[in-house]
């Protein structure tokens, strides 16, 4: 374990755009960390990280095609590996953007001989679910862990926090502007959440610690049922809306109709069945092994809706 000792050692954040990217940047300028580098092809979503951070570097590209942009990682020392796609409605497009994507990735880092990924993979891995996400996932972390490079591999649960533009940020939205929320089935399904803050102090301090090898499972430390969590969220944004109870089939039959008329629909019927699959995650002490704290559920929940700075700030599917 060698730890990193300059401040300006060159970070690349491969897909830095999304939710984790978004919170880590602000987490990695606190300690000081000034050479990060963000390569995304969202646009959007890099405009906002751009404008909340213009001291930093946010390239648009687009890192399943081939390109110039592979020269960001001459003199890289860690990668932090977060391209992935999360929805989509054909596989090619998670193969594209998940597996192509990190093939080239990799082979920019050796061609630059970068000593050091952290690659955020998925705790879908060790799920019931099969569907396109996790699948490319698989193949991901296996090209990574087959890589030569060492590194060290994040398995996380669903993940919420600031620019959480899909599972509870999206939902937080739909709640203030509808006057009916629908649960499928009794909505007692266990999840264990895990605050994208305490995540991110995680990544920190594999940057600075330079652990290497292994493959950790980050896992919310409280189990909660979702119709609980939808609760608690409610009760933090001051929602009016109706919690409503309908069976699964209808709520599949609704989330098909929508990706009808919606291209990158924020909830999907694969999302769906991972929702109500009955998987608890080992729950292992990575406040401990990390030295992180790890946030109460309802003060990650304020947190994420009411800060003044952040909370508002909503990113594009």
């Amino acid at each position: 374990m060698n730890k990193i000792d300059r401040k300006d050692s060159k970070i690349i954040l491969p897909g830095g755009a999304g939710l984790v990217g978004e919170n880590l940047v602000p987490r990695l300028k606190a300690k000081g960390y000034t050479n990060i580098v963000v390569l995304d092809k969202h646009a959007h979503n890099l405009r906002i990280l751009q404008q909340q951070h213009p001291d930093i570097a946010a390239e648009l590209v687009d890192l399943a095609a081939p390109g110039p942009w592979t020269s960001f990682f001459e003199g890289a020392d860690t990668v932090v590996m977060l391209q992935a796609q999360i929805g989509a409605k054909e596989r090619e497009t998670f193969v594209r953007n998940t597996v192509k994507s990190t093939r080239l990735v990799l082979e920019a880092i050796k061609k630059h001989q970068v000593p050091y990924i952290v690659h955020i993979s998925s705790s879908v891995l060790e799920s019931k679910a099969d569907d396109y996400y996790t699948q490319t996932k698989k193949e991901q972390e296996d090209m990574v862990l087959a890589s030569g490079v060492d590194n060290i591999v994040l398995r996380p649960t669903l993940m919420f926090g600031w620019f959480d533009r899909k599972h509870l940020g999206w939902l937080s939205r739909f709640m203030q502007r509808v006057p009916v929320f629908p649960i499928p089935g009794d909505g007692k399904y266990l999840r264990q959440p895990l605050y994208v803050g305490d995540f991110c102090d995680i990544i920190v301090s594999c940057v600075e610690q330079r652990r290497i090898g292994g493959i950790y499972h980050i896992t919310g430390m409280e189990e909660i049922n979702y119709i609980d969590i939808i609760r608690t969220i409610r009760k933090a944004v001051g929602a009016k809306t109706m919690i409503v109870h309908i069976p699964y089939w209808l709520f599949a039959g609704l989330l098909r109709t929508w990706a009808v008329f919606d291209s990158d629909p924020p909830f999907t019927v694969p999302q769906l069945k991972a929702l109500v699959t009955p998987d608890i995650f080992e729950v292992i002490d990575w406040p401990g092994i990390f030295a992180v704290k790890a946030t109460p559920f309802a003060e990650a929940i304020r947190e994420t809706f009411l800060d003044p700075t952040y909370s508002k700030i909503e990113l594009e599917f």
